[in-house]
């Protein structure tokens, strides 16, 4: 399982200026007026050769101030509940407010380790202003700016000490049946894919989003086939009405990633890709996931000669540079070619464990390197003399140059490209890193 700590705190305090601080890109969208934060964000935080899952809860622009407190109380029940870490956004420009207080009533009484932030302290008489938020009586407590960075070092070091390691994990994992979670957003007819593969209802299906509020696991057992299929909630953009289920999804949908060695994404063929699946799929690919893409109610669309085709050149457009993912199109409903979408997510459970002989590697990837040469860099001549695969869960390639820090993103993209062309990695990330030699 994923460590998962979520970002709580009221609207304007700076929760999506340090959600983007922590994942180093700036995926959540950043303004000075208050609830700006509409879709739900999720991503993965790096730091100290750990990696844990990051939950923006984002703000709300209130109808009324009862209202308003109402949901905060949710989120912030959900996040203790849900998450193995909560951190608890202040700032200091505006002091401690009675919804501080409030928030700070409901994470007292947690067990979940809390990590009050006071935010927007960069200068020394801000420093002394926030010393008012020890009176809130939690003992983790940072000043930081999240739009500077100034003190985020500090906390992401507490963070990471809650994070045990994972090297006995890893050691059973071997051991372990396949894993697919079967993820995307509601009603794209995840719960009726299991339903269809295993012949019986196992889960709920309702034309309502969001039916399906944890994860099922069903161990599938059919056709001389072995292994674990993981059901969850759909990750949806935020519904104000019921944003206590979205945060639910979010968090589980999250969670279950990590479980899984395969996320197979569903799509709507009838609305197509849209940028929330796109998050799905970018978050899934950092995870190191194998991924298979099902463009499911295949059977509702009108098609000419070329519509599979020219659905998954728009398609693959949407999520590049990573196009060299399987797409299938299917009816869950008719059980169309859903039995061939679980061979495929075999085999690329199989691509993501290959392990390949450093005398092979060698072999073809030299050639590749000496057909097309790294660029000339300062007048350094780059040359790579040794490729080894490393130990690692998600295929991983060493490559050993003398000059590392100058081989550029083209250059590492062509040996991504001939690594593929020659080994099947169909639908699995690579990671490529260049080493002094």
């Amino acid at each position: 399982m994923g460590f998962t700590v979520a970002i709580t705190g009221r609207p304007n305090v700076g929760k999506s200026t340090l959600f983007n601080r922590l994942l180093e890109q700036r995926k959540a969208i950043v303004d000075n007026v208050s609830g700006v934060t509409r879709d739900r964000q999720y991503g993965v935080a790096d730091w100290n050769g750990k990696n844990f899952n990051v939950i923006d809860t984002g703000g709300f622009v209130p109808d009324s101030e009862d209202i308003f407190e109402t949901e905060i109380r949710k989120q912030v029940k959900i996040a203790i509940e849900e998450a193995n870490a909560v951190i608890f956004m202040t700032d200091v420009s505006t002091g401690i407010t009675t919804l501080d207080e409030s928030m700070a009533e409901i994470l007292r009484r947690s067990t979940k380790p809390v990590f009050l932030v006071v935010n927007k302290v960069d200068n020394s008489e801000r420093q002394l202003d926030a010393t008012e938020f020890y009176s809130l009586g939690f003992d983790n407590i940072f000043f930081l700016s999240s739009m500077s960075g100034s003190g985020t070092g500090e906390l992401l070091d507490a963070i990471t000490e809650l994070i045990p390691e994972e090297e006995a994990e890893a050691a059973t994992a071997d051991n372990e049946l396949p894993r697919f979670a079967i993820i995307g957003q509601p009603n794209v007819g995840k719960s009726s894919l299991l339903n269809a593969l295993v012949g019986k209802e196992r889960t709920i299906v309702s034309d309502i989003a969001g039916t399906t509020r944890d994860t099922i696991h069903t161990h599938y057992n059919l056709f001389q086939k072995d292994f674990i299929l993981i059901d969850t909630a759909g990750l949806r953009k935020k519904n104000k009405e019921k944003d206590d289920l979205e945060f639910y999804s979010v968090i589980r949908a999250v969670n279950a990633m990590d479980e899984a060695d395969v996320c197979i994404l569903v799509l709507d063929a009838e609305k197509g890709i849209t940028a929330q699946d796109v998050n799905i799929f970018s978050l899934a690919a950092r995870k190191g996931k194998g991924i298979v893409l099902l463009v499911n109610k295949w059977d509702l669309v009108e098609k000419s000669t070329n519509t599979a085709r020219d659905y998954e050149k728009q398609l693959k457009e949407k999520i590049a540079p990573f196009t060299d993912v399987p797409v299938l199109f299917i009816s869950a409903k008719e059980k169309t070619r859903i039995f061939q979408a679980m061979e495929t997510a075999l085999k690329v459970y199989d691509s993501r464990k290959r392990r390949i002989a450093t005398s092979k590697l060698n072999d073809v990837m030299l050639k590749a390197v000496a057909a097309h040469h790294a660029p000339v860099v300062r007048g350094n001549s780059v040359k790579i003399k040794y490729i080894m695969q490393l130990p690692t869960a998600v295929p991983s390639f060493a490559f050993f140059t003398n000059y590392p820090d100058d081989i550029k993103t083209p250059y590492k993209n062509y040996l991504e490209n001939q690594l593929r062309a020659s080994f099947d990695f169909k639908g699995v990330p690579v990671r490529i890193f260049f080493r002094k030699k």
